[in-house]
């Protein structure tokens, strides 16, 4: 402090010095008094180079004294090196704060500087332009504690915009929003497996339902079973209309019922062998074959009426050309094959099949009425029915659902249909069955028949009563002749063939063997005279010359016994 004191005194000369001004960092400045005996001086201002600038001016006007007015003027008290007087004041105020005073500006240059925040901004609150130019800054004030001591005047903040603010602001409101989409999108999701959860539940409640008013749950008795199911069916209401296809090439007939049940929305096709029997008009037993050439579509409706106890609406004969034509008509139906078929209006052997064996083949008209009616040798009747019946629901899955399409269809036919029945109301059945065969709940079912074309409760109880919602009346087999048959012509098939022709013929079929030797010619025995003329008829019906017929001795429980020999000639099927 010395050595800067005498720097000062070196600069200045000898003699009082007084405050002049400040510099930059808030120190006094001081310059050497002129006395009474001496000339006048300007003092020295580090500042005067400045007018216009930051130098001190006592006097508002900004004009330097006269040598007189330092005379008359008062003077300023003279240099106090240790701060013992009171610290000049040049804005007259009267304060004399001593412990504030620094006259080497140690605390403005040693102190702890005010530093501005980096969002904020100092502002000098000491007046206009002019008075800032020209008034000397203030000292600063120190607290008791020596540290600086501001006064909130001295100070105004001025808040400046932050840009990041504003980002902050929108990334709060992303996370917000995204947060608040993750709640909705569970939120949905739940309610998604809610919804999923309900629909399951009442999806296996109605299956559990159905499976119990159709009898199927597991657990159940079977008398319970079967009894919910009759009582079920026979509330059921359903249309049936039974088709009679006529071989007109070969021969035969094929017989089959459409049932269509409006309560179960099921359709089904019924496969009814020739052999059932049936009860005639006159009390006779016959069967269902002999029935359709002898008696005709009412008479044969009436009779399957009795015997299955069901009611049938309508009959349509549909003969194998007509069933060519209706196959064409639709483009074609497209079934699975189960074996191969020949061309029948090719004799050479060796000849590609019409008809190949495999799923999904696309048959025409003539392939059509070719497989529905084809039986190969030694095959049952019903190996051949079930080919119709494959043909018939191929048909139906080709017809249009339209009732009027299906109308039109029908009547390009231009068939006359036997009466009741009319085209209208056979296009609008065949339409109804046409849509529940697309749907899939359609299905084919063969009626099971004993040996003699009775019906058994126990094997025709899923037919007749759950499909067609009937009961089993089979005429009784004793008032047919029974006729056993052993075969002795050396060829498996024979048997077979016999049995179908004498079941067609209204005669009760009982299996006879096969002999142990071939037999070159046919015997058909009587034991009683009483059978004798039925004997006779015996022979007629499977070709055998008249003198076949003789006296002999007769199976057990046979009013008829035939070995068939090497003379016997089947009828072609």
């Amino acid at each position: 402090m010395n050595d800067r004191y005498d720097a000062g005194d070196a600069s200045y000369g000898a003699g009082p010095y007084e405050v002049v001004g400040y510099d930059e960092y808030g120190r006094p400045v001081y310059g050497q008094v002129p006395t009474q005996q001496q000339a006048p001086q300007a003092t020295y201002d580090p500042y005067a180079q400045q007018q216009g600038g930051y130098g001190y001016d006592p006097y508002p006007t900004g004009q330097q004294p006269s040598a007189a007015s330092y005379h008359s003027a008062p003077q300023a008290p003279a240099y106090d090196p240790y701060g013992s007087q009171a610290p000049y004041d040049p804005y007259g105020t009267g304060a004399h704060d001593t412990a504030s005073y620094d006259p080497y500006g140690q605390a403005a240059s040693s102190g702890q500087q005010p530093r501005v925040a980096e969002q904020t901004a100092y502002i000098p609150q000491q007046g206009g332009p002019a008075e800032d130019r020209h008034a000397p800054e203030e000292p600063e004030r120190q607290s008791e504690t020596g540290e600086p001591d501001y006064r909130t005047e001295q100070f105004a903040f001025v808040e400046e915009p932050d840009g990041d603010s504003e980002d902050v602001i929108d990334w709060l409101k992303f996370t917000e929003n995204r947060t608040e989409r993750r709640e909705e999108a569970r939120r949905r999701a739940r309610s998604r497996i809610i919804a999923l959860v309900v629909v399951l539940a009442l999806v296996a409640v109605g299956g559990v339902g159905y499976l119990w008013y159709a009898g199927k749950l597991p657990g159940l008795s079977s008398s319970g079973a079967k009894t919910g199911t009759a009582t079920s069916a026979a509330a059921q209401k359903r249309d049936v209309i039974v088709v009679h296809l006529h071989n007109t090439g070969k021969g035969g007939t094929s017989t089959v019922l459409l049932v269509d049940n409006t309560t179960t929305k099921q359709g089904t096709t019924v496969l009814l062998p020739n052999s059932l029997a049936l009860s005639g008009d006159d009390g006779s037993t016959t069967t269902l074959a002999k029935s359709v050439d002898a008696d005709g579509s009412s008479g044969t409706r009436d009779q399957l009426d009795t015997v299955l106890g069901t009611d049938i609406q309508g009959t349509w004969r549909l003969d194998t050309p007509y069933l060519q034509n209706l196959v064409d008509l639709l483009s074609n139906i497209d079934i699975d094959t189960n074996t191969d078929v020949p061309d029948p209006d090719t004799k050479k052997k060796g000849t590609a099949p019409l008809v190949h064996k495999g799923t999904d083949q696309t048959l025409s008209g003539k392939m059509a009425v070719a497989y529905a009616t084809y039986r190969a040798a030694g095959e049952p009747q019903n190996a051949q029915l079930e080919r119709f019946g494959q043909v018939m629901q191929g048909i139906l899955r080709k017809m249009s659902s339209e009732p009027s399409s299906a109308t039109t269809t029908v009547q390009t036919l231009a068939q006359i249909l036997d009466p009741p029945l009319t085209d209208k109301d056979l296009g609008t059945f065949l339409a109804r069955l046409a849509d529940l065969a697309k749907s899939g709940d359609y299905k084919t079912a063969l009626l099971p028949v004993r040996a003699d074309g009775t019906l058994s409760a126990d094997t025709s109880d899923s037919v007749v009563k759950d499909i067609l919602g009937g009961t089993a009346k089979s005429p009784d087999a004793g008032s047919a002749v029974r006729v056993s048959v052993q075969n002795a012509t050396g060829v498996k098939d024979d048997s077979e063939k016999a049995r179908v022709a004498l079941l067609n013929g209204g005669f009760t079929f009982r299996e006879g063997g096969t002999a142990s030797g071939t037999q070159a010619t046919s015997k058909v025995l009587y034991s009683d005279a009483s059978h004798k003329a039925d004997a006779a008829e015996v022979a007629k019906t499977l070709g055998l010359p008249a003198g076949s017929v003789t006296k002999g001795t007769v199976s057990s429980g046979a009013d008829v016994s035939v070995v068939l020999g090497a003379d016997y000639e089947p009828a072609a099927s």
